[in-house]
């Protein structure tokens, strides 16, 4: 089973309205309409999370093992269905699974969560989510505990959506704080082709309601790739967007195209830049022998984190991790370059993208293997970004769309329109 793409929604007041996403609202579950499955399970500890999966696969511990493992995965292929029907179906309560994080009763577990400013590191979180399957301004306490609980929601033909809800301890009872969707996408034994998944069964109203949200999903999931700036030229408005910005960085004391300044309280784009280097050594390997899922994640949410607070001059709160898509496995032993970049503001909101790309040590050449986009929000108002290219524009404007897909339900846009005149975003 392999990770498609992933998104995040806070359970919060205050904040962005997750667009696309799922959930928001008072912290109280029989007030949000959330569907929960309560099964009587003990939830694993997260440490054990790895060691379960292991088992599940057979899958072995030993790096020494990863290429006599792969020979022998080629002898299950006999065993793959060569249809849907030929799998048994199964109801959303037999994939549910509860794990517990005991930051509050294990100082040790602890440490490798806290942020020098005694809250919990998302990037941890992130992890740990990958594991399994908007963060609010609000931190998350390092002192309580948490758990994450999980099901499967909707199933096609070889894959699967998975939500995921975060809990923390408040007094007696958990309370909600983070919703994350994940799709799955099945693959054979050598993870070459798609297998096909088990049909799901749908038991209540509740259910049938999770799988037509995933039915949806799927679609504007269709839509948004269809229309990408990288297969459809900018709608009129964006083109209209794009052309009022430029002429507002031209210099009036000249009468040139090449010559440009900044309007007041705005930044470069290429100026909103920063970068890292990783080596993906066995010890960030997933149960397959490839780099695991959360390990990037993690690095490219710190790496767009240091960005939105080096760029906005505060400590930055994650709003929405948009649609995460991984198009490419890391093997282990490749050299990891992660890229980020402030691609869209407005008020004190910073849409950060960061681009993944690995090279193999035999090869030179890069290939991208994933591409994140996070919505922070800065304690203070933002300056304003500016493109200078035209591979520059095309970058805010993809920074725009994400940003107005988490800031309104899925039905509805906002566009925000360049004013020239008063520097401010003019909401349609």
């Amino acid at each position: 089973m392999r990770r498609a793409a992933l998104r995040l929604c806070a359970l919060g007041k205050g904040q962005l309205t997750p667009g696309r996403g799922l959930t928001q609202g008072p912290q109280n579950p029989k007030k949000q309409g959330i569907f929960h499955i309560h099964e009587a399970c003990s939830p694993i500890h997260v440490n054990h999370v790895r060691d379960k999966l292991r088992e599940i696969v057979g899958a072995s511990t030993n790096w020494r093992d990863h290429v006599k493992a792969m020979e022998e995965r080629k002898l299950l292929h006999s065993f793959l269905a060569k249809s849907q029907d030929e799998l048994p179906p199964r109801r959303m309560k037999d994939s549910y699974i509860e794990v517990l994080l005991p930051l509050g009763s294990e100082p040790e577990l602890r440490e490798k969560y806290l942020t020098v400013q005694n809250t919990v590191r998302f990037g941890r979180i992130l992890e740990d989510l990958d594991s399994l399957g908007d963060m609010c301004k609000k931190s998350l306490s390092p002192e309580q505990d948490i758990k994450f609980s999980g099901h499967v929601s909707w199933v096609g033909k070889t894959s699967m959506e998975v939500k995921m809800q975060m809990f923390q301890l408040h007094g007696d009872e958990f309370c909600p704080v983070l919703d994350a969707t994940f799709v799955m996408v099945a693959r054979d034994s050598e993870n070459k082709g798609p297998a096909f998944v088990n049909p799901l069964i749908l038991e209540s109203p509740e259910e049938e309601e999770l799988f037509r949200q995933g039915e949806l999903n799927k679609g504007r999931r269709i839509a948004f790739s269809s229309t990408s700036l990288l297969k459809m030229a900018p709608s009129a408005e964006e083109r209209t967007t794009i052309h009022e910005m430029f002429l507002s960085t031209l210099d009036p004391k000249t009468i040139s195209f090449r010559s440009r300044v900044l309007p007041p309280n705005a930044v470069w784009m290429e100026n909103s830049k920063l970068k890292s280097l990783e080596i993906c050594h066995p010890q960030e390997r997933n149960i397959f022998n490839r780099i695991f899922g959360g390990f990037l994640m993690r690095k490219a949410y710190e790496l767009g984190w240091a960005t939105a607070c080096s760029f906005g001059g505060s400590r930055p709160f994650v709003v929405a991790v948009d649609d995460i898509m991984f198009q490419k496995p890391v093997e282990v032993g490749s050299l990891l370059f992660l890229s980020s970049q402030v691609c869209f503001t407005q008020n004190n909101y910073i849409q950060v993208r960061v681009h993944s790309e690995v090279a193999s040590l035999q090869e030179k050449e890069h290939t991208t293997t994933n591409v994140f986009h996070f919505t922070f929000m800065s304690e203070k108002e933002v300056p304003l970004v500016f493109p200078k290219t035209y591979g520059e524009s095309m970058l805010y404007l993809d920074g725009q769309r994400h940003f107005n897909s988490m800031s309104g339900p899925a039905t509805v846009r906002k566009d925000y329109l360049w004013n020239p005149r008063n520097t401010t975003f003019v909401e349609n």
